[in-house]
């Protein structure tokens, strides 16, 4: 059921998301997502010129999702790094949350559908996510080299191997819920490739073999 209390404008918002992130935007018309809301089609005219400023609105709400500002709350502790395996946890278990929370799986899922068509969208995915936080933990990484809490290496490349998974295991709840098929086999998933990766690269751990 519609939340009551929200403006038209916010479910529309709402309603264009679900639709996007579902049938995909090029297939989506303005009167589906009048029907979705429950308006006449030229209402929503009252609020958006038409779906490509719907689009930019919901682009910048994924500006301003979790899964771009990962390391926001890092950001005021620089000796983070000393937290070691911890910091991994916390960044595979904000992965987790964020997959089986259903609007950001929506933006998910919208981001994934049109990063191949939208420039806006593929410049978020570079300049947000990979610009800002594959360096950050780069950095994190190599301050743990520094101290001597992990193996030497390259930072950038041991950070891409880090969040990979995550994408990989994100896309696959996604998968299964569309299918409506049970995720419980990926619930764990994330918690694992920490451990894993953690033991790799720790001094005393056990080196990954590259086959």
């Amino acid at each position: 059921m519609v939340n009551q209390s929200k403006s038209t404008k916010e479910k529309i918002l709402d309603a264009s998301l679900r639709l996007f992130s579902s049938k995909g935007y090029k297939a989506t018309t303005m009167r589906d997502i009048a029907a979705e809301v429950g308006v006449r089609q030229g209402a929503i005219y009252n609020h958006f010129k038409g779906k490509e400023e719907i689009l930019q609105h919901l682009i910048n709400e994924m500006m301003d999702s979790a899964l771009l500002k990962i390391f926001e709350r890092f950001d005021e502790d620089p000796q983070i790094y000393k937290k070691g395996k911890s910091v991994l946890s916390k960044i595979a278990t904000t992965f987790k949350l964020l997959s089986f929370d259903p609007q950001n799986e929506a933006l998910f899922r919208l981001m994934m559908q049109e990063i191949f068509r939208n420039q806006k969208i593929r410049d978020l995915y570079y300049e947000h996510f990979y610009q800002q936080n594959v360096k950050k933990l780069s950095t994190i990484l190599f301050h743990m080299m520094q101290e001597e809490m992990i193996r030497s290496s390259d930072p950038l490349m041991l950070a891409n191997e880090f969040f990979a998974p995550l994408f990989f295991y994100q896309i696959q709840v996604v998968l299964l819920k569309m299918d409506g098929k049970s995720t419980s086999s990926a619930v764990t998933l994330f918690e694992k490739h920490v451990d894993i990766f953690w033991e790799s690269i720790r001094l005393g751990g056990v080196a990954a073999t590259l086959f």
